[in-house]
């Protein structure tokens, strides 16, 4: 502490000064953790539920595929998400462009759930903790350039994430679904420029976000 131009030690104290933002193991905000791990038909991903209230945590919309951030950043601009919508931005995993982070998406989707829409977000890309208030499935495993499921997912598929019950699923009739042939992308671009080039061999080598998008398999092999 500061006590007359000096610095001084003292005990840090025992209790909380504000329970409305720091509180003990006794009476916790939550009886469970804000990360979650959701699984379903169309593959694993994780969630941070902490900041989102309980009418958002399920959301069944149909879904609008954009295979990069800033297709999804155009649509919204044009005004093509004005709905209940289930955004699924792929080809952003590690292995497709190095799993870079999503942060220009949390804006957007907050806007229209203020607008009274219900939206979520299911990506194999990257977000950090700024996921807030929406829902965002993220880390999505397999990713779209692996061949994953959410490669299969069409605009207009009815989707849905339960974040309390832990799922992430297609809702429709999963036998055309898994004969379905999985979206590609030409990520040449992404690819070229800025040193990236010198990154390929990581990218081709990189393992799936649930084990950590390591250049390393289970036995340690590069």
């Amino acid at each position: 502490q500061l006590r007359q131009g000096n610095v001084t030690f003292a005990a840090a104290p025992t209790v909380s000064a504000d329970p409305a933002i720091l509180t003990g193991v006794d009476a916790p905000f939550a009886s469970d953790g804000g990360l979650k791990v959701l699984t379903g038909n169309i593959g694993k991903a994780v969630i941070k539920v902490s900041a989102v209230k309980s009418a958002h945590r399920i959301v069944e919309a149909p879904a609008r595929v954009f295979h990069s951030q800033a297709g999804m950043m155009q649509a919204f601009r044009e005004g093509k998400l004005e709905m209940d919508v289930i955004a699924v931005v792929r080809f952003s995993g590690p292995r497709a462009i190095g799993m870079p982070e999503l942060h220009k998406l949390t804006p957007l989707l907050g806007i229209l759930q203020d607008r009274g829409f219900h939206v979520a977000l299911v990506t194999d890309g990257r977000m950090s903790g700024a996921s807030g208030k929406v829902p965002a499935a993220i880390h999505v495993t397999p990713e779209a350039v692996a061949g994953g499921a959410i490669a299969r997912i069409r605009d207009g598929d009815m989707l849905r994430l339960d974040s309390e019950a832990g799922t992430l699923d297609y809702l429709g009739d999963l036998r055309e679904f898994a004969t379905r042939t999985p979206a590609t992308q030409d990520l040449h671009d992404d690819h070229q420029g800025m040193g990236r080039e010198l990154f390929s061999r990581f990218r081709h080598f990189a393992g799936p976000a649930d084990t950590g998008a390591s250049l390393f398999d289970r036995n340690e092999n590069f």
